[in-house]
């Protein structure tokens, strides 16, 4: 019988009254494991962002649509929301690493086929259609995988850092992966992003292979798999959410403020930023190249924390600063102040995603952070096709400047009400 793994949260080990080093961010590259998939997953970063610009060129280049464009974004998230709750369960039931090997093999194979249509002048956009909505399935498994292995393979003691390299990494991939596709649209064309993302997941399939052994991440009391234990994996799942007050609050809150915020930030920027501030591309590219930088800043030194205390009211407080500097777009205020707000914005963001990964790590077993992670990956996918097309609907009526300003305030309102739980504020 397989040797398993389990961690009882009334026994989780003590963090070493460590002092606050930036030494300490990188600490979690000391395990081997870590470090590899950490490497492996950077370049695939940087070629998922270099390819949706190449995506996103080729779609304008080829129809100049923008409900061409929407349509790519809707089936880049339909496997998610049909997807994650089954990709959990079994996620859950299988070797983690077995999982990201298939799903980093899928991805590609995927890419490989892109890059073949390209070269031999065969690519149609129902084609690319199928390449986002194949893409998507396998993010929705390779997503929760990826969350649940990282408390597998990084001592407890770690993974506040762990949690901190793995943002800096997408940080960078956010950074690099345009950069880099803007460059390869003009030079190479987009048969060379698809071609670099495919050889980025190669690389990524083998720097999971030291991960296959890993074991299961709980002893099953039944073997195989059948409706009966998806149904009763699934309730096990939600029924650990729905125990701890911080887990269910912050999914139906986030279920919200995605799209408060994540509307304005995709859609109605380019429309502030033309109609309202008179700016060209550029200006819309430097402002989105701020936000990176916030969530890179607050990477570095939230890693440096040997524990993140009072994290009810830090992720709260920073839900809060992050909605306000949304807010501050839809101003008529000077460059810099926007310059200021989009680093806040970017920060507090970034310190809400690692006082997650944190709240999760410790609230949820390892058995069952696989269903807890595809829960709260479909509650932050579920409702954002809707709020994008509402998004695009009140920029046409409203325009873009009142639409910052009033996701920002309702943005505030949301994140301010889960304090006045008691669970939230106390949990330290």
């Amino acid at each position: 019988m397989e040797t398993t793994f389990t961690i009882k949260k009334d026994r989780l080990p003590d963090v070493p009254p460590e002092k606050f080093s930036f030494q300490s961010t990188f600490r979690a590259l000391r395990h081997k494991n870590f470090a590899m998939l950490l490497f492996g997953q950077t370049l695939s970063r940087i070629g998922d962002f270099l390819f949706q610009i190449a995506m996103t060129w080729w779609v304008l280049e080829k129809t100049g649509s923008a409900a061409a464009m929407g349509t790519v974004m809707f089936f880049s998230i339909l496997p998610t929301v049909i997807f994650s709750l089954v990709a959990g369960v079994l996620i859950d039931r299988m070797k983690r690493g077995v999982v990201l090997f298939f799903s980093d093999l899928a991805r590609c194979i995927i890419m490989v086929v892109g890059t073949w249509l390209i070269l031999s002048d065969q690519l149609t956009l129902w084609q690319i259609y199928v390449i986002a909505l194949l893409f998507g399935a396998a993010d929705a498994f390779f997503l929760p995988a990826y969350s649940a292995i990282i408390q597998q393979i990084v001592p407890y003691k770690d993974l506040p850092s762990a949690n901190s390299i793995n943002s800096l990494s997408m940080q960078f991939g956010r950074v690099a992966g345009p950069a880099i596709g803007g460059i390869a649209a003009g030079i190479g064309g987009t048969a060379f992003a698809f071609g670099a993302n495919a050889v980025s997941f190669f690389i990524g399939t083998l720097t999971v292979l030291p991960l296959l052994s890993l074991p299961k991440p709980a002893l099953l009391q039944e073997e195989g798999f059948s409706l009966k234990l998806f149904f009763a994996d699934l309730r096990g799942g939600f029924e650990t959410i729905f125990a701890a007050p911080i887990l269910w609050i912050t999914i139906l809150v986030f279920s919200l403020t995605n799209i408060t915020l994540a509307g304005p930030y995709s859609i109605a920027m380019p429309f502030l930023v033309q109609n309202e501030m008179g700016g060209d591309e550029k200006l819309l590219g430097l402002i989105y190249a701020i936000f990176p930088i916030g969530y890179a800043i607050a990477s570095l030194v939230m890693g440096a924390f040997p524990k993140i205390r009072y994290r009810g009211l830090v992720f709260y407080i920073a839900s809060i600063i992050a909605g306000l500097g949304l807010g501050i777009f839809g101003l008529h205020v000077p460059i810099y102040v926007l310059v200021i707000a989009a680093l806040l914005n970017g920060a507090a963001l970034e310190i809400d995603g690692l006082v997650w990964m944190n709240i999760l790590q410790e609230q949820v077993p390892p058995e069952k952070m696989g269903r807890v992670s595809s829960v709260d990956m479909l509650g932050s996918f579920v409702l954002l096709p809707i709020g994008f097309a509402l998004t695009g609907w009140l920029v046409d009526g409203v325009g873009a400047a009142v639409v910052f300003v009033g996701a920002g305030v309702i943005s505030t309102i949301i994140c301010i009400l889960p304090l006045l739980h008691p669970a939230v504020r106390k949990l330290d």
